[in-house]
């Protein structure tokens, strides 16, 4: 894949999550990817993803990924951002700094490593 497709895959990857279309974001993914977070060290396949991110769109709006710093190397890419957004129950803004670091082959992302700070994750699924 060239740099410009991993590029555009990466934007797809993110816009869908700030759209809410949880199906597109899975889309990106290859059948057998693995998804890694950092906070539990567990894996999950794209299905079990798919579940985590329904939920996530449901409970935080107004998704926006700022300060999108990409970079891509042979066979995938790393994004630094912030995530913002509200949270749907009291409507508390909250941020949440991230760096993601993806494999991509045949312009399908095969395993993805996501880092965030445990303290603003907790923020984010806190619940009335």
């Amino acid at each position: 894949m060239t740099d410009e497709a991993i590029r555009a895959l990466a934007k797809r990857f993110f816009d869908c999550v700030e759209a809410g279309d949880v199906d597109g974001l899975v889309a990106c993914y290859a059948p057998d990817a693995r998804i890694w977070h950092n906070t539990d060290r567990l894996e999950q396949t794209p299905a079990e993803n798919r579940a985590t991110l329904r939920g996530m769109v449901t409970r935080i709006l107004d998704r926006e990924y700022a300060d999108r710093q990409l970079q891509v190397f042979p066979g995938g890419f790393v994004q630094q951002h912030v995530l913002k957004g509200t949270r749907a129950h009291d409507g508390v803004r909250l941020e949440l700094p991230a760096c993601i670091v993806c494999q991509v082959e045949d312009g399908k992302v095969t395993r993805l490593d996501e880092y965030f700070d445990s303290a603003h994750v907790a923020e984010f699924r806190k619940t009335a």
